[in-house]
């Protein structure tokens, strides 16, 4: 039976799921294309800079669901408080409750940083200034606004590290409730 190729969404989220597990440099051809389904020729189809091109069509992938779930509604929102729920709540749906390793930022610790820099830049760049910007809308004074959003963007990424390397998903909610807190948003449940 011939497999249906999978659509560039999907193809996307398989390849960034070996990238997770192999780092992009122990991510091989042959074990994308065992994940995807596809010969090496059809990924050159889809990906014709190969390996490269692939990572930073993931980063971009990423990049998109991001700006729409957690940049969007924080820098578009006419309530900021409700923008910064959305963002913790997406961050949260989005890695797993602390189960899914943040690709870009492991691609920003890895050996490969230097080929996606200005994308990782760009992407944790606008995070923390979008957050920053909705923080100051709700009343912060600018300065702490900008100290309160690299504080929370960094403890995100720290979290997702610690509950990986503890095995322990409950450390990533923790650290939540603490950023929740800390922004003052106002703690569910």
């Amino acid at each position: 039976m011939r497999r249906i190729a999978p659509d560039r969404d999907q193809l996307l989220a398989i390849v960034a799921e070996v990238f997770r597990e192999h780092g992009y440099e122990g991510a091989s051809l042959a074990s994308i294309g065992e994940a995807t389904g596809l010969g090496k020729g059809s990924l050159y189809h889809f990906f014709p800079g190969g390996k490269e091109e692939m990572a930073r069509a993931v980063i971009a992938h990423i990049d998109g669901w991001f700006e729409d779930n957690v940049f969007a509604p924080l820098r578009d929102g006419a309530d900021p408080s409700a923008g910064i729920e959305q963002m913790l709540a997406a961050t949260d749906s989005y890695f797993r409750s602390g189960r899914r390793v943040c690709l870009i930022g492991a691609f920003a610790l890895d050996e490969s940083r230097d080929l996606f820099a200005g994308q990782i830049s760009d992407y944790f760049g606008r995070w923390v200034t979008h957050l920053a910007d909705a923080l100051a809308r709700s009343g912060q004074q600018p300065d702490e606004a900008s100290e309160l959003a690299e504080e929370a963007v960094a403890a995100i990424q720290g979290a997702l590290t610690l509950a990986r390397a503890a095995a322990e998903t409950d450390l990533f909610s923790r650290a939540l409730r603490r950023i929740r807190k800390r922004l003052g948003v106002p703690v569910s449940g």
